[in-house]
């Protein structure tokens, strides 16, 4: 199972793929999660400790790494290298483990089609690509802000896709293009998420606004979230309403896509 998380900056995307990575791993799933925003903060999420977070490095700014695979030095433009290096190893070799959760750190990529053709870029899209064709029991992607990398197709290959909303129209504007962009590139599986959401009203409007997708579940607002960040705990533990919430979602997820 594939599952990209995605949704306008600052909605909680981070937030949702630890709560749910957690509670699949929690649920005796093999779990590798995969921080794909240019500044990682997945791992705090979930609540590693320090000794093993200072053991994470994000893949793009591995230097040495990429120079080795393409064969130019990063930050390099034009001349010759390599657009396939080989990546099969990295996962294993990066990934750092915390309660049945793995976690990779690609850091700034652009991943696209066109944009950068640097070393760096070609090194990181041919990890995205890697990634998706694993054969892995669960990967979760925690995506960067906006919808840039939906046009250039670098999630066509998930199982299904989460757009995290809050209870905003602004925050349902960036899921009308979330959707619209998905479907562009032959990815219909999608769900919506609402986060923050104070009260009944505010849920009411989510279901009633959403632009035809179904509610996978919503997520209450709590300031305990904050207070988990400033501790450095995992926001699944620190919050049983979340937690609950996550462990009903990743229900629904194992049913709806193993069974399909």
């Amino acid at each position: 199972m594939k599952l990209a998380i995605s949704g306008k900056g600052g909605v909680g995307k981070t937030t949702l793929a630890a709560l749910l990575a957690q509670a699949f791993a929690d649920a005796g799933r093999d779990v590798l999660a995969v921080d794909a925003d240019p500044s990682p903060c997945l791992a705090g999420a979930l609540g590693f400790p320090d000794e093993l977070r200072a053991k994470l490095h994000p893949i793009a700014e591995m230097d040495a790494l990429i120079e080795e695979r393409t064969g130019a030095k990063p930050g390099t433009m034009g001349g010759f290298f390599t657009l396939n290096p080989r990546v099969d190893d990295i996962p294993e070799r990066f990934c750092v483990t915390n309660r049945g959760v793995r976690l990779l750190e690609m850091g700034s990529v652009d991943l696209g089609g066109s944009g950068c053709i640097c070393p760096e870029s070609a090194m990181l899209k041919t990890l995205f690509t890697h990634l998706l064709f694993r054969d892995d029991d669960l990967l979760i992607l925690d995506m960067y802000a906006g919808v840039e990398h939906l046009g250039r197709a670098t999630v066509d290959f998930v199982d299904a896709m989460i757009v995290v909303v809050e209870p905003t129209r602004r925050s349902l504007g960036t899921a009308v293009q979330i959707k619209k962009l998905a479907n562009d590139i032959g990815l219909t599986r999608l769900w919506l998420v609402g986060n923050k959401v104070r009260n009944e009203d505010e849920a009411e409007f989510l279901h009633a606004e959403s632009p035809g997708l179904p509610v996978l579940g919503m997520l209450p607002a709590d300031m305990a979230v904050q207070e988990a960040d400033r501790l450095g705990v995992a926001v699944y533990d620190h919050v049983p309403a979340l937690q609950d919430a996550a462990e009903e979602m990743a229900a629904i997820l194992s049913r709806e896509l193993e069974t399909a």
